[in-house]
């Protein structure tokens, strides 16, 4: 896997934006992904808190190039007796005040000890409430959620490496659609293709002014940004800080989308940002 990313990378900036589409890192829960950074970049670590850096170059001025991996996401607050699993939120939507009703009736995957676990949420069966809701009806919220993994007892979802507080996400499906399959769609795609525009620019070993710290950051939407001031913290003071990012169409929502064109100019973009170009 570490070779085939690294191609991907390499070759295909927007390949490798559709592959970090599909992973998952929940705040707070972010550290398969962080797996997959430490095996992409050779000579990046993973500091205390979990965030990966890699350092280019030496000496002064010293800068930091950053991009968040976390996402809004949910945990098993509690499982039921007959083997449902209820849900807490993690982290905040900034933009999104339906964010909760995503959820309603679509599949989920629940990350277990002992590997992934599909779920679906439950919808309220339409024989017994006679149709759809009525308009006074309150909205779906998160406490509204019931997850059926096929378990029928709380012993069996036990079983099946599944606890309270494991990790919960919507099932990732990245899909590329318009002109040319020129824009994907994904949850949090924006994060995603702006990590991937940082990592196969840092990949393609430019040569620094000074030294710049690439990192990515974790539990961004936890506890206000604690990754980046994390790194902050422990490798700066920084003479210059910069934050990446993509333009996103349907933020916060299941189809957030972005252009792949826009990951491709990203990653021009930081490469002449390292080598000290405005």
């Amino acid at each position: 896997m570490n070779l085939l990313l690294i191609v991907l990378a390499l070759q295909h900036p927007d390949s490798l934006a559709i592959r970090l589409s599909a992973m998952t890192a929940v705040t707070g829960y972010e550290q398969a992904m962080t797996d997959s950074l430490l095996a992409l970049l050779p000579g990046s670590t993973r500091d205390r808190i979990g965030n990966v850096t890699l350092t280019l170059g030496r000496g002064s001025p010293k800068r930091l190039i950053a991009c968040s991996l976390d996402e809004v996401g949910y945990v098993v607050g509690n499982i039921t007796d007959d083997g449902y699993l209820l849900l807490r939120r993690v982290g905040v939507s900034r933009t999104n005040a339906l964010f909760d009703q995503q959820l309603e009736g679509h599949r989920v995957t629940v990350f277990g000890r002992r590997g992934p676990v599909p779920g679906v949420v439950a919808v309220r069966s339409t024989h017994l409430t006679r149709g759809r809701p009525a308009a006074n009806d309150p909205p779906f919220t998160v406490d509204n959620a019931y997850v059926d993994v096929g378990a029928t007892s709380r012993a069996e979802v036990l079983a099946l490496g599944v606890d309270v507080l494991t990790p919960v996400a919507l099932t990732k499906r990245p899909e590329r659609y318009g002109d040319r399959a020129g824009l994907l769609a994904a949850p949090n795609a924006g994060r995603r293709a702006a990590c991937a525009a940082l990592a196969s620019a840092a990949l393609s070993k430019p040569r620094a002014r000074g030294s710049v710290v690439v990192a990515f950051t974790v539990q961004g939407l936890y506890a206000d940004t604690a990754g980046l001031n994390a790194v902050k913290a422990l490798q700066g003071p920084f003479d210059e800080s910069r934050q990446v990012s993509v333009p996103v169409k349907f933020a916060d929502t299941a189809v957030e989308t972005v252009a792949l064109r826009d990951v491709d100019a990203l990653v021009t973009d930081i490469v002449r940002w390292i080598g000290g170009s405005q």
